[in-house]
């Protein structure tokens, strides 16, 4: 009898992961249509959709997600700077982290059809990984803007779960900004979408919680390091709690 549940189990969990398989990639390519439509039309109208379809795609791969820590947050902008655990991060994010937030993402992304052309449609920010000069280079260039923008220090997922190093990037961009820095904690969201799992989503829940902001008024080039390791152990020590 336990075989049989366990089978049922693991047939329901096949069952769930192609069924989700075909919601991401349907809303993703839908959502994108529609967006890039809006954008020409009201840009804010196409904001509020895709932060809408965000939400509204966790909850039809049937995850929760769990959101705490917002009272710290006054009118912004800022640098957001969440660990990076899975793809799922972005969905989350961008559906509960309030305001219309700009990623910073690698640019190879952008050579996507679909998804490359509705990041450049809302925004989002080419990084070059392998070039950090002209990662901040680009950076620098939100000087006059007012959105904030969510950059992953990590610079990529963490392959096990575990707090990688940070790059700097975010940091100089911070500081040269004038921008205070927020540390955020992405927490389930590698159980609920695996790395290497070829956009397998499991049901589960997903929490973020947004820490302290930490101020750069006052801040040089030269505290860089100094915010990096700051930001890093706030998150860390939230990460072991």
């Amino acid at each position: 009898m336990a075989t049989d549940i366990r089978t049922l189990e693991a047939q329901h969990t096949r069952f769930r992961v192609v069924l989700n398989r075909i919601i991401f990639r349907g809303m993703l390519f839908v959502s994108a249509a529609v967006a890039i439509a809006l954008y020409q039309i009201d840009r804010k109208l196409a904001w509020r959709f895709a932060k809408l379809q965000a939400r509204n795609l966790t909850r039809l791969c049937g995850v929760k997600v769990r959101v705490r820590g917002l009272e710290r947050l006054g009118r912004g902008p800022y640098i957001f700077t969440p660990n990076h655990q899975s793809h799922f991060d972005i969905a989350a994010l961008l559906g509960y982290l309030p305001g219309n937030n700009r990623f910073a993402a690698k640019r190879e992304l952008f050579s996507e059809p679909m998804l490359g052309a509705v990041m450049r449609t809302l925004g989002m920010i080419p990084i070059d990984r392998d070039d950090s000069g002209a990662a901040i280079d680009r950076l620098r260039s939100l000087k006059d803007r007012a959105y904030s923008v969510i950059i992953f220090p990590e610079g990529t997922r963490s392959p096990d779960g575990s707090l990688q190093p940070f790059k700097k990037g975010a940091f100089v961009a911070a500081i040269e900004l004038g921008l205070p820095v927020v540390p955020v904690i992405c927490r389930g969201s590698a159980e609920v979408m695996p790395k290497g799992g070829y956009l397998s989503i499991l049901p589960g829940v997903v929490e973020i919680e947004v820490l302290e902001p930490i101020a750069t008024d006052g801040l040089a080039y030269d505290d860089r390091d100094r915010l990096r390791e700051t930001v890093r152990e706030r998150i860390a020590t939230s990460l072991r709690a």
